[in-house]
């Protein structure tokens, strides 16, 4: 993947709004680790929709897969994002829906419509889905209702969704924010040892800077839309992170909204048409 000076806005922005990406030059190699950390309104999320194919810059160019997206005609670009996976801080689960069912979704990108129905009834690779949720500690999940889940429990299921799927990029936006510190600490070594085993290129945005430097070989620092660094994780040195997240030291010591691993109302449920 590759961006070159490239501008992009934030989804709810309006025409005349900043951007949140500015003058933005990156390389990611395929099979690369990366984290992307930065404080609140960094444009971290802007960025992974763009490397989704989601949002197209406002300036500037963008290459996955060797492919200008937006170049492309529209069966091409629906085939590019096909070969990727958007894991969202909150998974659009449908809330009666089984564990089972949710992260077979994973698959759908490589499935006819006719396998695809069919799987809602039964379920087409079940030990499948059952390897990835043991992964994240959740085989007892399984075939629980999605609505009889926690936050944090959501949060695993939509990682486990990408372990199943035929994608050769994971883009994970904030996968540790409702998890407590040790199962954090879990699910980012594993995410990170599944993407490395299976030659997946992957990009996840974190709050949990120490997360980040322990499990990801490189990390990108983010503030303001723009790129303050791109290191080794062992070379983000104590400066840099004050440096980053100046005016936001309370992200940087760990602040963040708590974990809450009570069953929670699902979410809306929210398409995304490849």
């Amino acid at each position: 993947m590759s961006l070159q000076d490239l501008y992009a806005r934030h989804a709810t922005a309006g025409r005349t709004a900043a951007d949140a990406l500015a003058s933005l030059t990156l390389d990611i190699a395929a099979g690369e680790q990366v984290a992307v950390i930065g404080p609140s309104g960094a444009g971290k999320t802007t960025l992974l929709e763009v490397l989704a194919c989601a949002r197209p810059p406002s300036q500037g160019r963008i290459a996955v897969d060797g492919a200008a997206p937006w170049a492309l005609p529209r069966r091409a670009l629906r085939a590019l994002r096909g070969r990727l996976i958007l894991v969202p801080q909150v998974p659009p689960l449908p809330p009666r829906q089984r564990v089972v069912t949710a992260v077979l979704a994973g698959r759908l990108p490589a499935w006819s419509l006719w396998k695809a129905l069919r799987s809602l009834v039964y379920p087409a690779d079940i030990p499948a889905a059952d390897a990835a949720l043991q992964a994240f500690e959740l085989g007892d999940k399984l075939f629980e209702r999605v609505d009889r889940l926690s936050g944090g429990e959501r949060q695993r299921v939509g990682l486990a969704r990408a372990l199943v799927s035929p994608a050769g990029l994971w883009l994970v936006d904030e996968p540790l924010s409702a998890l407590d510190p040790a199962r954090a600490r879990r699910a980012a070594a594993t995410l990170v040892r599944e993407a490395g085993a299976r030659g997946v290129t992957l990009v996840a945005t974190l709050h949990q800077v120490d997360a980040a430097l322990a499990h990801f070989p490189r990390v990108l620092g983010l503030r303001d839309g723009r790129l303050l660094f791109d290191r080794p994780a062992a070379e983000v040195t104590p400066e840099l992170l004050e440096r980053l997240y100046a005016q936001h030291e309370d992200e940087l010591h760990g602040a963040a909204p708590p974990a809450d691993d009570r069953p929670q109302p699902a979410p809306p449920v929210v398409m995304q048409c490849r």
